[in-house]
């Protein structure tokens, strides 16, 4: 859907889109019938990973060693270029909270229908640093979580791990660098909040894994606190 139909209904809405027609986010192609965001053609390429009922899978490879997950996962595989690159660029900075609902939910589904996330207490997202979250308006991993607790029946715990320095973007970073770039940037407000908890920590996309080590380094010392880890997408080759 354009930016400019987005929020209109009615004669309007119709109006709009006969004048400017919707367009697939990924190609370009214009929308018909039923379509939304994607065309037939790219949906059917979207890179799924279904990886929530795989123990040892590529997500819980990576953070291995770093972060004790109880388990781990991702809804996407991610390359540079590929409809999975297309779906993160459109929630993180195109506004789709259509999208990120959508594709919310279906993470939310995989999740609960592998068993292996049942122990979940309570959704926590990768939070943004204020100045950030007010540019962009929103955070989508917190957008992420509203929908997987619609389908996990579980609270979503906002403003209690915080970013607490505004770091600059990781897109172009090594592994090392990214480390260096997230050191100490994240805290636990009220830690006694998280006692004994199992969090499920949700990001849209990892890549090396250095965001939910530094995560976890400001949550690790919280006496009884289990963690696992899902995002939307995972980098992959």
């Amino acid at each position: 859907m354009n930016a400019m139909s987005r929020h209109v209904s009615g004669p309007l809405s119709e109006l709009l889109h006969i004048i400017f027609p919707a367009i697939c986010c990924h190609c370009g192609a214009v929308l018909v019938g039923d379509e939304r965001d994607l065309c037939t053609s790219c949906m059917s390429l979207v890179p799924w990973a279904r990886l929530a009922a795989v123990q040892d899978n590529d997500v819980e490879q990576r953070l291995a060693g770093r972060i004790p997950c109880q388990a781990a996962a991702s809804l996407l595989f991610f390359r540079h270029g590929n409809v999975a690159q297309t779906l993160v660029h459109q929630i993180k900075y195109a506004d789709n909270l259509r999208l990120a609902k959508q594709f919310g939910v279906l993470l939310g589904e995989e999740l609960l229908a592998s068993g292996r996330f049942d122990g979940v207490d309570c959704i926590v997202p990768v939070p943004l640093h204020p100045l950030r979250k007010l540019k962009r308006g929103y955070n989508q991993s917190e957008l992420l979580c509203r929908a997987i607790a619609s389908v996990l029946n579980k609270p979503v715990v906002v403003n209690n791990l915080i970013r607490k320095r505004y770091t600059v973007s990781q897109t172009h970073k090594n592994r090392m660098d990214r480390m260096d770039n997230m050191s100490e940037v994240f805290a636990v407000r009220h830690p006694e909040q998280f006692e004994n908890k199992h969090l499920l920590l949700v990001d849209d996309i990892i890549t090396t894994g250095a965001t939910t080590e530094n995560c976890y380094a400001a949550l690790h010392d919280i006496p009884g606190l289990r963690i696992s880890v899902a995002s939307l997408a995972v980098a992959f080759g």
